[in-house]
């Protein structure tokens, strides 16, 4: 009998079996949505929100409480979790001189392709978000079943061509509104694709729920959140807010909340159409819980449900992100594992975690060695109980270097670098870098002279509403976190 013979009859009898892949090697799979704060989810204690799968979904899985972005905008914070490396490192963001286009030899470090290079059958669904050096036209190269839009080629959807069922998800004629189901209906094709003798590694990456406008709000769960009444966060403010520190009057998140957020009504209408998107995500994940329970993986998948960053949505009279308060650098994080026992499952993790963490964490959870290139840590010591809490780290990194004024010429090298000169040498830069711990928050703006802190006691002042930089009893903290900053600053950069 010839051997192709053979080998077809061997995979026909393997698959008729049900065999699964190696249970050493289990599924992985990652959820991102886009500038969703944490606390918009009904398992971090919203209740006027409707998350019932990510909230039972949480319910099985460990919930880390203090979880934050090494960075928190789109596209450094992506690269972030992909590559385990902080923004001072990979420096991949969108203004000179942090907007390095990632070389493809260092996304080969990345847990895509090192989970690739180990045998997983790597996908990536929705918004890719990542200045990638590519070898065409596109970064579906990278992964075995891409259907997304390419940071680097700008057009898109990119998917296989030759997969009549994603043609007809993503046709032409269907609702944009749909954004959000689509990514869903290509999650659900990736999964019907999947081979049962291999273990797969599946990143869906929302762009719900930051749109304010009227993409991604799909109709029939508009009408769920119609004149609803939504919470206000303590540290909302109506207009301008004169007690931010004056550089950030050239942040965009200044003016564009007074555009968005800044009445109680235009609050109230932004509130509702986040709410509504992140409920259409939340439908998307009970769509993959009830898919992998049907193909009888579940008890071998890792789902790790997060987003890229936070948003301000009018705390601190600040629209967007990417500052380093709370409400943009907190993460929601959900780690679930279906190997795990009870005793592992359901619970609350108050360890300060990194975004950075993520990559390393699915590399050693899939046996797959961590390159020395990521400096994150690996989380799995906590997720199964067997980290010694007390020789965890006790602080994290933190990091902005994003200039509205430099984006606006990007594509300009010579003209961005000399603004970025002039901005500097005329105190409008609010880069700043500093450090979070379980109770306090420290920060400075590096480039501005003198240089500006913020110092937070988040026991007795979660809303960061009182500075403590000039007050004598806290000197001698200040000097700690001064230097807890400059010694994790050093130990992220090469």
């Amino acid at each position: 009998m010839p051997i192709r013979q053979i080998l077809t009859i061997a995979f026909l009898m393997i698959s008729a079996t049900g065999v699964h892949a190696d249970p050493e090697k289990p599924n992985i799979v990652f959820l991102m949505t886009d500038d969703q704060r944490w606390d918009t989810l009904g398992c971090y204690g919203r209740t006027d929100v409707l998350t019932p799968n990510i909230d039972k979904l949480a319910e099985q899985a460990v919930v880390f409480d203090n979880a934050y972005y090494a960075v928190a905008i789109c596209m450094p914070s992506r690269t972030t979790m992909f590559t385990g490396r902080y923004f001072s490192d990979h420096k991949v963001g969108f203004t000179y001189p942090y907007n390095r286009t990632l070389p493809k030899e260092e996304f080969a470090d990345s847990y895509p392709a090192r989970l690739r290079d180990a045998g997983y059958r790597t996908g990536f669904i929705g918004k890719f978000g990542i200045r990638l050096e590519s070898m065409s036209k596109t970064v579906a190269e990278h992964f075995d079943f891409f259907a997304g839009i390419s940071t680097t080629s700008k057009h898109g959807p990119h998917f296989p061509k030759d997969d009549e069922e994603l043609q007809k998800i993503y046709r032409k004629d269907r609702d944009p509104k749909e954004r959000t189901l689509i990514k869903g209906d290509a999650m659900i094709r990736f999964l019907e694709t999947q081979p049962k003798t291999q273990p797969f590694c599946l990143s869906v990456s929302f762009d719900a729920v930051k749109n304010d406008r009227d993409s991604d709000m799909y109709g029939p769960h508009v009408k769920l959140f119609e004149d609803k009444q939504m919470w206000v966060p303590g540290n909302w403010v109506e207009g301008k807010n004169t007690q931010l520190p004056k550089v950030l009057d050239h942040c965009r998140g200044t003016y564009l909340h007074m555009d968005r957020t800044s009445t109680p009504e235009l609050y109230q209408k932004l509130a509702r159409r986040f709410a509504v998107q992140a409920y259409t995500v939340d439908q998307q994940v009970g769509r993959l819980v009830e898919k992998l329970e049907e193909m009888g993986v579940m008890d071998n998948t890792i789902i790790i449900y997060t987003s890229d960053n936070g948003r301000f949505h009018g705390s601190h009279g600040i629209y967007d992100k990417a500052i380093l308060y709370d409400e943009a650098m907190k993460e929601p994080l959900i780690i679930f594992d279906g190997r795990s026992g009870k005793e592992d499952r359901g619970r609350r993790v108050d360890a300060m975690v990194s975004s950075a963490d993520l990559a390393p964490t699915m590399l050693s959870l899939a046996g797959v060695e961590v390159p020395k290139a990521m400096k994150g840590q690996d989380l799995k010591g906590l997720l199964d109980g067997t980290q010694d809490t007390g020789k965890w780290r006790d602080s994290v990194l933190m990091e902005n270097f994003f200039i509205q004024e430099i984006f606006k010429v990007q594509n300009n090298p010579k003209k961005a670098k000399a603004l970025n000169d002039e901005i500097i040498a005329n105190n409008r830069s609010y880069r700043s870098r500093g450090v979070r711990t379980d109770r306090y928050k420290y920060f400075k703006y590096f480039e501005h002279h003198p240089v500006i802190e913020e110092l937070y006691d988040l026991e007795a002042d979660p809303l960061e509403q009182n500075n403590l930089v000039s007050n004598p009893e806290y000197a001698e903290l200040l000097g700690k976190l001064r230097a807890k900053t400059a010694e994790l600053h050093s130990e992220a950069t090469p």
